[in-house]
């Protein structure tokens, strides 16, 4: 068996069972494993502590797949694992209100690098890190297996992919994909995914709860939906009564589906406006007019996909919202998110403090937002708490 053997006192994350192993804990290893092979992983001592991933391109050198020294890694195991997953998913299904959902959030699922999300009967998966790639057949017949899907599309598109040392991968896995929209229901709104263009595996699953509260504070509010994809909030805060709503996104691909959605749902576009602008540009010109709005949404893509690029990321984050808080109403709402994983819950609502400072306005939380139910955190790997937004008032 291929192993490595840890550095001196580097055992303690993994006895806490953190299922990440970073290449500088690694004081030796035996054998010359490839990437994605299974390896024994040692204490310095030579004590077994887990089998895991190996991947030598990787900082995370090793993705542990378990912590038993008698079970093994194989296509049982990932058949045990992806069941249980979807059996939770199923168990939980009645509180989703939407035939689309994650089925698999690797780690916090025991399937570290492996996403499978479902929209209807079509199923899209992601194969994120080494070790999933090197037991990508056999994980490819377990979802079939065990699942009722009509096609499986695979979008491994994503940067983790280049920092594990993987080209970006996707296409057609199972059945027919004539056409790339799929239609999907959540809350009682109709949306067409898009499983081949759209943004991570077509939609944004883990905003569902977060869409719907929008919905329900929105009445009566001059709203302002930032980075606003394919309308998912500014549907919801249409739905919930908004006075008007104004989607801003750079791209127009994005837009179009919006107003598709729009049409999708048989939803008048009279007090809709449509901006295809940079927001972060859009904001500034809003300041400089005067113009202001009662309820904002920040939903921006990843400023900061690793903890490197944090400083970066606070930056963007803090001029982004100080924008948003000059511009909003007294006693006006901002929904602020960041899906950063680098960036944490307490960094990022230091970040909106310094914001509010800058703007020279009172603010205060009152509604805490995470993904939803169907992307847990394993209690044991913090980092899979990725999404963190708040609720922000102005005080009048």
């Amino acid at each position: 068996m291929l192993k490595i053997m840890l550095k001196e006192g580097r055992e303690k994350s993994i006895i806490r069972r953190h299922p990440w192993i970073f290449s500088g804990a690694v004081y030796k290893i035996f054998g010359e494993p490839i990437s994605g092979e299974t390896v024994e992983v040692l204490s310095s001592e030579g004590e077994f502590l887990a089998r895991a991933a190996f991947n030598l391109n990787s900082k995370i050198i090793g993705r542990i797949w378990t912590w038993e020294e008698n079970e093994q890694v194989d296509a049982l195991l990932f058949d045990t694992r992806v069941k249980k997953a979807i059996s939770t998913r199923r168990r939980l299904s009645h509180l989703l209100h939407s035939d689309a959902m994650r089925l698999v959030h690797g780690e916090s699922d025991d399937l570290p690098g492996l996403i499978l999300d479902q929209y209807g009967d079509t199923y899209v998966t992601q194969f994120l890190t080494a070790g999933v790639e090197y037991w990508k057949e056999e994980l490819i017949d377990v979802i079939l297996n065990n699942t009722e899907a009509n096609v499986l599309y695979e979008r491994s598109d994503v940067d983790i992919r280049q920092l594990e040392g993987l080209t970006s991968n996707c296409g057609l896995l199972y059945g027919s994909a004539s056409n790339n929209k799929v239609l999907i229901i959540e809350n009682d709104i109709y949306f067409d995914i898009d499983i081949i263009n759209g943004h991570k595996t077509g939609f944004y699953l883990d905003q569902r709860d977060n869409r719907f509260l929008a919905r329900n504070i929105s009445q009566g509010l001059k709203v302002l939906d930032c980075f606003s994809y394919t309308g998912g909030f500014a549907i919801n805060a249409v739905l919930g009564g908004a006075s008007s709503v104004s989607l801003v996104d750079s791209s127009s691909w994005a837009l179009e589906s919006a107003r598709d959605n729009f049409s999708r749902n048989q939803l008048s576009m009279v007090n809709v406006n449509i901006v295809e602008q940079d927001v972060f540009k859009y904001l500034r010109t809003l300041r400089d007019s005067g113009e202001t709005y009662d309820m904002i949404i920040l939903d921006p893509p990843k400023f900061a996909p690793t903890i490197t690029q944090v400083e970066q990321a606070a930056r963007g984050y803090k001029d982004i919202n100080l924008l948003a808080l000059k511009i909003l109403r007294p006693g006006g709402y901002l929904m602020t998110f960041s899906c950063s994983g680098g960036v944490s819950e307490e960094l990022f609502q230091k970040i909106i403090a310094g914001a509010a400072l800058d703007a020279g306005v009172d603010a205060v939380i009152i509604k805490r937002m995470h993904q939803a139910i169907d992307h847990p955190v394993a209690i044991n790997f913090p980092e899979g708490a990725y999404l963190k937004g708040f609720i922000i008032q102005k005080r009048q």
